[in-house]
Order: structure tokens, then C-alpha cells, then sequence
């Protein structure tokens, strides 16, 4: 378990992962504020502005970790954030360097971390049925990936408008595979989640004739304020803060009991999370793209906090297929597939 000076470590190091490229737009910046801003009951925003400004050194933070285990999960956590939006380019890069260095980490552990995110950023796994059917990875470059570009000649598919019930069905197996990553014990499957989502808006767009390259669909998902970096930084803000829970915990059900009580809370936390903005985004893509696209931001973000509030409530119903399509995924096999 993380001490509270750890704890915060982990989260600045994660802020400093989130800005270490230089090209969050100010969206992506105020929900880091907000996210960094709800750890925190003394909030001071002169902290959050040294760091944006690069005034705060990974060497200072990194001394702050104490265990082995704390440093590993503050790389692993940085590199995720880091991979998020794609993987990490040139300036990103230099800075897991600096932060790998500064933790101690020795190049066999960092290159490893890397890579796992890094196949996970550019792939995505597949989506089956809610049961718990092993998942199976598929690239980006599959027949039913996003395209980086699309030529502007290029027509529209025609793809005949589905059922109702059968979009449900796609934006629940969606909703369903990511809160299941977020139940996985590996950090870095919580890459994973953005891909998945942006795959899901491509897929609904498609459906309804609107063929759509990655930039255009993760654009929706910013609109709806589930910025692609901000998003997986929101996630393990959700796992820090619960680590403030721990005494409760441990004083309730005793060392042993409580630990795996903090562990299990923190899981069900971002997976309910990821359940619900998977679900909200699908639903609004299904409106946006089936109204021709005519919804203005503020109605995106509107229909996305209605919906979030039932995928927030559809979760319990949901939340067997979640634990047993987690229990059926084996991520290092994906990883080992997804690299090949």
C-alpha cells in the first residue's frame, strides 16, 4: 500500500507524464486540473502550474518512492499515460528515459513496460459476445479498424442503418471488454481502453455511412470530455484516491482482509467507470451519427452525462460478464500476439 507521500509522488508523476509532449489543447489541460484538483482537499494550483511548466523534476519525485513496488507502478502508470493517445512520441519518450533512470529501473524492466504499452496503443483487443469468450487481439490495420486516413475521394460506404437492438448489443460488448481491462492486474491494460473506444465510434459511424479516419473519431470523444490522455490519468486518480480508504478498510476487516477489500474497491471503481463512458460514447456516436451529424457540442456533452448516468446505473446488472470476460483474458498472450 502506497503512503500518502507516495501517493502523491505517483499522482505528480503522473501530471508530468500527461504534459510531458507539449501538445495538450486546453481542453485536455482543464480536465487535468479538475482530475488532479479531486485528489486533493488542500488543492493548491500553484503545484499543478509548476508542473505544467516543467518546474518539477522526476529525479525529486521518484525520491519520494520507497519501495520497489511503488516505483515500478509509478513508471508503469507514466507510461500508460504517456501511450494513451498513441505511443509516446520523441519528447515523451525522453521523459520516461529521465523518469525510468531517476527510479532506478534497469533497461531490460523499462523496455518491457514500453513495449506492452506501446502494442496495446496501436492495437486494440477484439470484441465477442458478453459471455466470457477469451479475447483475441486485432490491429488497428484490421478490416475493421480505423484508418489513420482516409482518401478524401473516397465515398462513403453503404451500410444499411442496423436494428436498435443490434447497435445496443455492439455498444454493450464495447462497454463490457473495457471495464473488463480495468479488472486486469496489469496496469498497462487500461491502454487498451481508448483504441476500443475509438474502434466502437468508427464502427457506429460506418454503420451509418460515415466512413471516418482515427483523428475523426477521437475528436468525439474529446467533445464529449473524455480526453484520451485526461481519461486513463482519471482512471488511476480513481485507484490513488482509494488508497486513502485503505485505514478505513484495514481497521474494519482487519490487515489481510482489508487489502484485498482496497484492491477489489479500487478494480470495481474503474471498471464502473470505464462501463459507463464506454457505454455513454456509444450511445451518443449512435445519435450523432445516425441525426447526420448535426448534435452541437453542447448536446454531445449533455446526452453524454444522461447516458453515463444509466451506464454508471447498467453496471451492476452487467457486472458478472465484466468479472468473467477479465477472468478469461490473458493479457500477456495478447501482448505476445499483438508484438508478433
Amino acid at each position: 500500500m502506497l503512503t500518502d507521500d507516495e501517493r502523491d509522488a505517483v499522482a505528480t508523476i503522473c501530471l508530468m507524464a500527461a504534459v510531458a509532449d507539449g501538445h495538450k489543447d486546453a481542453r485536455e489541460r482543464d480536465r487535468l486540473r479538475s482530475i488532479y484538483a479531486s485528489l486533493y482537499a488542500d488543492f493548491e494550483p500553484e503545484r499543478y502550474e509548476r508542473v505544467l511548466l516543467g518546474q518539477v523534476a522526476p529525479e525529486a519525485e521518484a525520491a519520494r518512492l520507497g519501495s520497489a513496488g511503488a516505483r515500478m507502478l509509478a513508471y508503469e502508470m507514466a507510461v500508460a499515460v504517456c501511450d494513451a493517445d498513441g505511443r509516446a512520441d520523441a519528447a515523451e519518450q525522453a521523459f520516461l528515459d529521465r523518469l525510468g533512470a531517476a527510479l532506478g529501473l534497469d533497461g531490460a524492466t523499462t523496455a518491457q513496460v514500453d513495449a506492452d504499452a506501446g502494442a496495446l496503443a496501436s492495437g486494440a483487443v477484439e470484441v465477442g459476445t458478453t459471455d466470457a469468450a477469451p479475447l483475441v487481439p486485432a490491429t488497428l490495420a484490421s478490416a475493421e479498424a480505423v484508418p489513420e486516413a482516409v482518401a478524401p475521394s473516397e465515398p462513403p460506404a453503404a451500410v444499411a442503418e442496423p436494428p436498435e437492438a443490434e447497435v445496443d448489443a455492439l455498444v454493450l460488448r464495447y462497454a463490457v471488454t473495457c471495464a473488463a481491462l480495468e479488472l486486469l492486474p496489469q496496469t498497462v491494460a487500461t491502454v487498451a481502453v481508448v483504441p476500443l473506444q475509438t474502434k466502437m465510434v468508427y464502427r457506429i459511424g460506418l454503420r451509418h455511412g460515415h466512413r471516418l479516419d482515427a483523428t475523426q473519431a477521437k475528436e468525439l470523444l474529446a467533445t464529449v470530455g473524455l480526453g484520451l490522455t485526461s481519461q486513463v490519468v482519471e482512471t488511476y486518480a480513481r485507484d490513488l484516491v482509494g488508497g486513502l480508504l485503505g485505514g478505513v478498510a484495514k481497521k474494519a476487516l482487519g490487515k489481510k482482509k482489508g487489502k484485498k477489500a482496497r484492491k477489489a474497491a479500487r478494480a470495481a471503481a474503474g471498471a464502473a467507470y470505464a462501463f459507463a463512458a464506454t457505454y455513454a460514447l456509444g450511445r451518443v456516436a449512435e445519435a450523432y451519427y445516425a441525426g447526420g451529424r448535426r448534435l452541437d457540442a453542447g448536446a454531445l456533452r449533455a446526452q453524454f452525462d444522461r447516458h453515463a448516468e444509466a451506464g454508471r446505473a447498467l453496471y451492476e446488472t452487467h457486472r458478472p460478464a465484466v468479472e468473467a470476460r477479465a477472468q478469461a483474458t490473458d493479457l500477456p498472450a495478447i501482448l505476445a500476439q499483438l508484438r508478433a
